[in-house]
């Protein structure tokens, strides 16, 4: 699929031009974000593999607990000045926001296949459009209004309630793309904090909540397993860092479309790890998806640029 209007080669819209030093910035942005969703559908792969034999809650606890733990090695010398923020109650709810989104598709991983799920989490980019309206103050029209309506479209069209092969556990997967878009405009609130002191905060709360709930479903991990969920802890951080680092270097609007490329790589787990490819509703679902994100994308694009030309003039 390819973006509309711009020539063959030429750069997307929302780039700014040649010589603008806010294209430096924001191609740092998204080459990030490509990283950190390439490191979270591995992450996604792993939960997928250690839900089926353990419960959520335990997989997301030692997710958030590794997480801390490499986070406080890093940050030793310095922690009580990386803990220090201007912006405690933000970073506690994106804390929450962050716990809830893993845990909701953690959950959903268990019953719906990978790349069905992250399908339906790929609406984020659009309810990101929505959020930063509706909390940011960013402009949106009737246009922006139904490429969002036409993206939720796409996720029923994936979960079809009320067909045969409607399985309730994806509603779980439609609230993390909920919970995830909120998690991403609360970063854009709290990029006055440096990466690192999100990235403590988000560990700190996802281990102090889930702590509470894992003595209630615990049981003892294999050391067959032990690996899995190093490998669980050591990919949710590093794409953490680069995600929120991504949407501290550029606008959120500018770089969520790339997001999308988490459907390559679902789709691509899944086959090589579980053999199942997503049927044809679900690639027609996901297609629409692509598409209301992409033309909502657009329309921020272009008025970025009549912005941009207003305030040259």
């Amino acid at each position: 699929m390819t973006l509309p209007e711009p020539s063959p080669g030429a750069l997307p819209p929302i780039l700014a031009p040649a010589g603008d030093p806010a294209r430096p910035t924001q191609l740092r942005g998204i080459v990030l974000l490509l990283l950190a969703i390439f490191l979270f559908t591995l992450m996604d792969a792993t939960g997928k593999h250690l839900s089926t034999l353990y419960h959520p809650v335990q997989v997301v606890w030692i997710r958030f607990l590794t997480n801390l733990v490499i986070v406080a090695a890093i940050f030793a010398p310095r922690l009580r000045a990386t803990l220090a923020t201007r912006r405690p109650v933000v970073q506690a709810f994106r804390g929450l926001t962050q716990l809830c989104s893993i845990l909701l598709f953690f959950s959903a991983l268990q019953f719906v296949g990978l790349a069905e799920a992250t399908a339906i989490m790929d609406i984020n980019p659009v309810l990101i459009t929505l959020g930063a309206a509706l909390f940011l103050g960013e402009s949106i029209g009737i246009r922006r209004i139904l490429g969002i309506l036409a993206a939720l479209c796409g996720a029923l069209l994936i979960i079809r309630p009320g067909a045969g092969v409607f399985h309730p556990a994806a509603l779980l997967a439609l609230a993390a793309a909920f919970t995830y878009a909120a998690g991403a405009i609360l970063t854009r609130v709290a990029r006055s904090d440096s990466t690192a002191t999100s990235i403590l905060w988000s560990a700190l709360v996802g281990t102090a909540l889930s702590s509470l709930a894992v003595p209630l479903v615990w049981q003892p991990i294999a050391i067959g397993d032990i690996w899995a969920f190093l490998l669980l802890g050591g990919f949710g951080t590093a794409a953490q860092a680069l995600l929120i680092r991504a949407f501290s270097l550029a606008e959120a609007a500018a770089i969520a479309p790339f997001g999308y490329t988490g459907l390559i790589w679902a789709g691509l787990w899944g086959w090589l790890f579980w053999g199942t490819l997503p049927d044809r509703w679900t690639v027609i679902g996901a297609l629409i998806i692509v598409a209301a994100g992409l033309y909502v994308w657009m329309r921020e694009a272009r008025a970025m640029n009549r912005a941009a030309g207003t305030g040259a003039q």
